[in-house]
């Protein structure tokens, strides 16, 4: 095997989503995003555990994930949070998962469809728009929305839904909108209901209203990045325990490679393109194979990214390559060739930074650094019968 390769923690992914759970009343469902191949972390495998874990539903955002779940036998209900083409609706209908809508002409489509694969009771969800200004009716026009969903053939209204924007901030005006929201989203649900239509599931909790505002879960929430192990922005773990509430979530990912080369460099020698790097002493640079066509960022090394060697922080010097990078051993006489060399992940694999951590250097979010590993990085699934 390659390597440079992610190890999927699956013990870890278990355990937060039986932490979530603890925080979810009993009774609310779980509808956990696998999107974006699992943040990164693999869909199927993620899905298979999450459903062991039992997940309600599970999130895709394309037609083609929700595809490949179905084709590795996964069972539970899809619901796609994004919308799809005209010509992805026949597979959509076919492998029965569940779209958002929130006007005639989209919604349309779907009943037409059914009618061709003779499908009836089709579910979809109506999307409100209650300020994140993205996909969903706006909020006065729900009950009209739900009524026309209501009069087409082969489709029924499963649930309601809208997305909160701020959630993740703790900053007041911040909190009064998420606050605004909820009440827009409550006030959708109750105009759909008075037009005679029963709103079915309810759902509007990202990961940061799940664990902050539980008086906001409804009949289900759909957590995201705290399944993989990454607290949303504010809604930290120091944030939850002085409001009592204690969840301890553990990374999923450890992005790790080996030193394939250490050389020794006198001063005044240049490291990598542009020659960005000069060596103002006598120094040892080992080599990791893995570059921006990995998910080694360019910007990691002007960021103050390490890399982690046998329990060591050791910077990146010069530009980051699209297959190797170079870090700086200093006097270090003891890192060898095939070393472990461990980017961020789980401190137990040898990590002493995690994705968050990687996101702060370089100004970006946890989600963002896991979705940037690419797919020739392989997977490598662990459990405690295989650590």
């Amino acid at each position: 095997m390659r390597a440079t390769r992610a190890l999927i923690h699956l013990d870890n992914l278990r355990n937060n989503i039986l932490q979530i759970k603890s925080c979810v009343a009993s009774g609310v469902k779980m509808c956990i995003a696998v999107k974006a191949d699992a943040y990164g972390h693999g869909a199927v495998e993620c899905a298979r555990t999450a459903c062991e874990c039992g997940a309600d539903f599970l999130a895709v955002a394309t037609v083609d994930e929700g595809i490949e779940l179905r084709n590795a036998g996964i069972k539970v209900p899809l619901l796609m949070l994004s919308l799809c083409a005209p010509e992805e609706v026949r597979n959509a209908v076919a492998y029965d998962i569940t779209p958002l809508v929130f006007d005639a002409e989209y919604a349309g489509l779907f009943s037409k469809e059914c009618k061709l694969q003779g499908k009836k009771d089709f579910s979809v969800h109506l999307a409100v728009d209650t300020g994140m200004g993205r996909i969903g009716c706006l909020p006065s026009e729900a009950g009209q929305t739900a009524a026309g969903i209501a009069a087409l053939d082969n489709i029924v209204l499963g649930g309601m839904c809208t997305h909160f924007a701020v959630s993740d901030s703790l900053k007041a005006s911040d909190c009064e909108y998420t606050e605004r929201q909820f009440k827009l989203f409550k006030d959708a649900v109750e105009s759909v209901r008075k037009a005679g239509i029963d709103p079915g599931i309810c759902h509007c909790c990202n990961s940061a209203a799940t664990l902050n505002n539980p008086e906001m879960h409804l009949d289900m929430v759909r957590p995201g990045i705290i399944v993989y192990g990454y607290y949303a922005d504010e809604i930290s773990k120091e944030f939850l325990e002085a409001k009592g509430i204690r969840i301890d979530l553990r990374p999923v990912m450890t992005f790790e490679s080996e030193v394939c080369a250490v050389r020794s460099f006198r001063t005044g020698a240049s490291i990598g393109y542009g020659c960005t790097w000069t060596a103002d002493t006598d120094t040892r640079i080992a080599v990791i194979p893995a570059g921006y066509a990995d998910g080694m960022l360019r910007n990691f090394s002007t960021a103050g990214v390490k890399v982690s060697v046998n329990g060591k922080n050791y910077p990146i010097r010069g530009r980051i390559c699209m297959d190797q990078f170079m870090i700086e051993l200093g006097n270090d006489s003891e890192t060898c060739r095939w070393d472990k060399a461990v980017i961020f992940g789980d401190k137990d694999f040898g990590a002493l930074q995690t994705a968050d951590d990687v996101a702060r250097l370089t100004g970006t979010i946890s989600y963002e650094i896991t979705c940037g590993i690419s797919k020739r990085v392989p997977r490598v699934f662990l459990t405690s019968h295989t650590r």
